[in-house]
């Protein structure tokens, strides 16, 4: 007698099938608008891993890779050392999620820049490959950690206290990595399903002031784990199918309510590249919208923070329930710090790096801003997130009305996108202080045109000098 199967066993393969839609993006198939979005997301990269890789904990990385130096191929930016592309992956993406300001994806709450690009370097470095096969290769990984988000639920994954960019990132470098690889459906499959058994990524960084270097990793793990994974599947090791839609696939295992229609793509809807956010402020992205509304209600930041009261933020409630640190006492501490991101924003600009150093956590003068920080949830904000990172202020100051401030998008977002100029001075900001004698402009231009170029070499020489430390 015939017994019934199960839902999954009679169901699509929909990893299957989001693996051999990623897998046949065709360079063709990209339009001008989309070749220049990828010029944007690579320049961003460049910035942020560079000036990234001058920190202190990029550079013990780097130490810890030295004895594997001629291994590979693969350079590890600011420096000089060839490694496997395991091993750079590892250390790139990490530098590059040193700051806080790569992109990125507001519905998976994740950085794919970091993970992506920083692993489709070390592969097409490793194998020689020129910029029309980085460029699918980016769009293929970006294309699989925003769906993975969007099916999964990234909000609600935050609350149960899982990192999004650790838990999908790999799944997207394993992607990129199969695309330069020249893998099948096949082996990507396996490569999704060994990389399912290395997802993770804890949120506990949040409830800690110093050790927080673990979220600078975050980028790193997920690089290095979906290189490794896609390596291990062309080697020959298998990972179980289904590895998205499964039984114990990511979706079910991690989602509150995974909605499985979101791994495959609407017609007509645009490619997870275009849903990126720039970040123009070098904290949370949850707070940027908090940023802009409280430049609003300060008159740009020229209202003298003597006369601010109290500072009262409506967001969605992780805001108020995983970011209320008033004495931060590292770096990434304090750039995960609502109180302490508003305080820097008033005090140095909210564009300033020095805001989260050591000397802007121990001044008593910020530390006072930061004590007048409140947060609460907003329900409308609630309800509209991780669509829209919005958020409300409401400032009182001495002898003067309450002024109240609504954004819903904030400056770097889709809806209010930086431009191309806004991006260039981004990255001569950044770099400026590491000595590179290179600007955003000349970068831009040999971005543009980097589907003709049959290497990556002259685009990265550059960055393959020590920059200053920073």
């Amino acid at each position: 007698m015939a017994t019934a199967r199960s839902a999954t066993e009679v169901a699509e393969d929909l990893t299957d099938a989001l693996a051999r839609e990623v897998l046949a993006f065709n360079y063709r198939d990209l339009t001008e608008t989309d070749r220049a979005q990828l010029g944007r997301l690579i320049l961003d990269h460049l910035a942020c891993v560079y000036r990234g890789s001058s920190l202190s904990w990029s550079r013990s990385l780097a130490d810890w890779a030295r004895p594997y130096d001629g291994s590979g191929r693969s350079p590890i930016i600011g420096g000089k050392l060839r490694v496997g592309p395991p091993i750079a992956a590892l250390v790139n993406a990490t530098a590059a999620h040193g700051l806080e300001l790569d992109d990125t994806h507001d519905v998976s709450v994740s950085h794919p820049g970091a993970v992506v690009i920083g692993a489709a370097l070390a592969v097409a470095q490793q194998r020689g490959l020129g910029g029309t096969a980085l460029l699918l290769a980016i769009v293929a990984g970006y294309e699989v950690i925003g769906r993975l988000g969007a099916a999964t639920g990234a909000a609600a994954i935050i609350e149960k206290g899982f990192h999004p960019t650790a838990l999908f990132g790999s799944f997207g470098a394993a992607a990129a990595t199969a695309h330069l690889m020249g893998l099948d459906a096949a082996a990507l499959g396996r490569a999704f399903g060994l990389a399912l058994s290395l997802a993770g990524g804890s949120m506990q960084f949040a409830e800690d002031s110093l050790a927080t270097s673990v979220k600078r990793l975050h980028g790193g793990y997920s690089a290095h784990h979906g290189v490794l994974a896609a390596e291990l599947a062309c080697a020959g090791l298998a990972g179980p199918a289904r590895a998205f839609d499964g039984r114990y696939g990511l979706c079910r295992l991690y989602g509150a309510a995974p909605n499985l229609v979101r791994l495959s793509r609407a017609p007509d809807a645009p490619l997870e590249i275009h849903r990126i956010s720039f970040k123009p402020y070098p904290c949370c992205r949850l707070f940027h919208s908090t940023i802009d509304a409280l430049e609003q209600a300060t008159d740009g930041f020229k209202l003298d923070p003597a006369r601010i009261r109290r500072i009262k933020v409506g967001g969605p409630s992780i805001m108020a329930t995983q970011h209320m640190q008033r004495r931060p006492r590292s770096v990434m501490a304090a750039q995960y710090s609502l109180p302490h991101a508003l305080a820097a924003a008033l005090f140095h600009g909210p564009r300033a790096v020095e805001g989260y150093a050591e000397a802007a956590m121990t001044n008593p003068k910020l530390q006072a801003l930061a004590d007048m920080v409140e947060a609460e949830t907003d329900l409308e904000m609630e309800a509209a997130f991780p669509a829209h990172f919005g958020s409300t202020v409401l400032l009182e100051v001495e002898s003067g009305p309450i002024r109240r401030v609504k954004v819903l998008d904030s400056l770097g977002t889709p809806a209010r996108p930086m431009t191309r100029e806004a991006l260039i001075a981004k990255f001569d900001q950044l770099v400026a202080p590491t000595g590179l004698a290179l600007g955003g402009v000349i970068v831009a231009e040999r971005l543009d045109g980097l589907g003709e170029a049959t290497t990556l070499d002259d685009l990265l020489a550059p960055f393959l000098k020590t920059p200053r430390s920073t």
